[in-house]
């Protein structure tokens, strides 16, 4: 803010001879403008948009310059847009496929009408199939010979459009660029290692990068025939091979020396996946019911009650029953898996934001990968089954109870936790009774998400082995039998709406 006369009530000469000299200094290239256009937007109530010639004009190399990468990217593609644009209208080489298609027809055609005379000559039976083919032919070579014409009619509009596109690019770049900049010299006064002036280098870089891409663009959609390079990327399978074999190679050796290790794991995990299926299907259906029922009450109130009611009678009314007590089964134990390693983790990054980052791309990658790649190592080194989609389930739900237990513990704030310890806590009491309380929303989203996307892979675990709804699901998807699709995917809702309801509780 600029101070003011108490008389006049005017901004003081120094004040505004400072902010000169400041916006002289970021711009460096003709100061005078841009001290004119900042105070203009910055002096205007409304929004102003001064418009700026050499912006227009060099488009995202005055962008680069500058270093406003939103702009240099508006106006890259609005530019590469229109040369491409103007280029195939220019080339003429529209409607190219459709006179060659044409040709083709016409030459078929005549060489059937030829069979065809020579047919009727012979008094050969089929001279009138040929005919008929032979008209065919011709009438399929003319509807080609008319498409190819109205594509070369477009040209002009093609290169019209082009124009347009390229204007409003120079239009976008002009009325964009001190608005841009402004606020760029806004933050570089708070931040001034922010660079500013002009940056030849970066702007060179600009200029070069725009042209090959503009270049190459135009050449690959209105070239008659690009070269090979261009539109197909370089493969070597031979490599392809090798790293396959290798990598089938190191599996395998991976299977064979860790055999124990995988089947003890596949042992414990089964021993957890069959005594909680054998508790839930088990007992009479009456007492699961009622126990569900009664858990609904008591942790998330009377109305989660009436719906988790009205949800156990659709499964048990519609067949589901079974298979959604061992689907419940096999989410449980991938779910408390997930939870036992994730929340520790989860307050040991948020803790230590140096593990945090370590573990980061780790997290990223378990995210990020496609389900169905997981199955592939799973089904190596511990075959196929329940656990194994427990696993696999497992690497797919850890990194959200992780990343938001550690958000959470992060999110305290350090006057509390001072307090705490001013007062003589000790670490274990600050972790229990201050971080854990204060972070439990967060947690609990954690936990809520590790749920969903647990039950998410019900349908893919059941590609290798794990049974449940989502082999009902499967089968459908196979046998193209909608109803049941739908009807099993919708068991599949309730549950996950039943486990959330009751693991979330009364507050949300």
């Amino acid at each position: 803010m600029n101070a003011y006369d108490p008389v006049s009530k005017q901004p003081l000469e120094q004040d505004r001879s400072a902010e000169n000299r400041l916006v002289a200094e970021f711009v460096v290239q003709n100061p005078a403008y841009y001290v004119d256009a900042f105070a203009r937007i910055r002096r205007a109530r409304n929004s102003v948009w001064p418009f700026n010639v050499t912006a227009a004009l060099l488009g995202p190399v005055w962008a680069a310059a500058r270093g406003i990468v939103v702009l240099f990217w508006i106006a890259f593609f609005l530019e590469m847009f229109a040369v491409v644009q103007i280029g195939v209208g220019v080339a003429g080489n529209l409607g190219t496929a459709e006179q060659a298609r044409a040709e083709r027809l016409t030459k078929q055609a005549t060489a059937r009408e030829e069979q065809a005379k020579a047919a009727e000559a012979a008094g050969a039976d089929n001279a009138a199939g040929l005919k008929s083919s032979a008209a065919a032919l011709q009438k399929a070579a003319d509807a080609a010979n008319s498409q190819a014409d109205a594509a070369k009619g477009k040209a002009p509009l093609l290169i019209g459009l082009g124009l347009f596109t390229l204007l409003l690019a120079k239009l976008a770049s002009g009325f964009l660029a001190n608005r841009l900049l402004e606020r760029r010299f806004a933050r570089w006064r708070s931040t001034p290692t922010m660079g500013h002036g002009i940056s030849y280098p970066l702007s060179l870089c600009a200029l070069v990068f725009c042209i090959l891409a503009y270049g190459f663009s135009a050449y690959r959609f209105a070239g008659a025939a690009p070269a090979a390079w261009l539109t197909v990327a370089p493969s070597n399978r031979d490599w392809q091979a090798a790293l396959s074999s290798t990598l089938d190679g190191l599996m395998e050796g991976i299977s064979h020396a860790g055999e124990g290790f995988f089947g003890a794991i596949t042992g414990a995990i089964s021993l957890v996946l069959d005594g909680l299926s054998y508790a839930l299907t088990g007992m009479p259906w009456p007492v699961t019911m009622a126990i569900i029922l009664i858990l609904a009450w008591q942790l998330a109130g009377p109305r989660v009650a009436i719906f988790t009611a009205a949800a156990l009678a659709y499964l048990a009314v519609l067949g589901f029953w079974e298979k959604s007590l061992e689907t419940v089964a096999l989410l449980g134990t991938a779910a408390i898996l997930c939870l036992v390693i994730g929340i520790p983790l989860g307050i040991w990054c948020g803790r230590r934001p140096r593990v945090y980052t370590a573990l980061r791309p780790v997290l990223d990658f378990m995210q990020t990968m496609p389900a169905f790649v997981y199955l592939i190592p799973v089904i190596a080194l511990f075959g196929i089954g329940k656990p194994p989609g427990v696993i696999a389930t497992l690497i797919f739900g850890t990194p959200p109870v992780v990343r938001l237990t550690a958000l959470g513990l992060q999110g305290v704030p350090p006057a509390i936790r001072e307090a705490a310890q001013a007062y003589g806590a000790t670490k274990w009491f600050v972790l229990t009774r201050v971080d854990l309380p204060l972070a439990m929303p967060s947690i609990m989203a954690g936990i809520n998400q590790t749920i969903l996307m647990c039950l998410s892979m019900v349908v893919i675990a059941s590609l290798i082995g794990a049974k449940g709804l989502g082999e009902d699901v499967l089968n459908a998807l196979q046998y193209a039998a909608v109803g049941q699709g739908l009807m099993a995917g919708f068991a599949i809702l309730l549950c996950a709406m039943i486990i959330d309801r009751i693991v979330q509780g009364r507050t949300r």
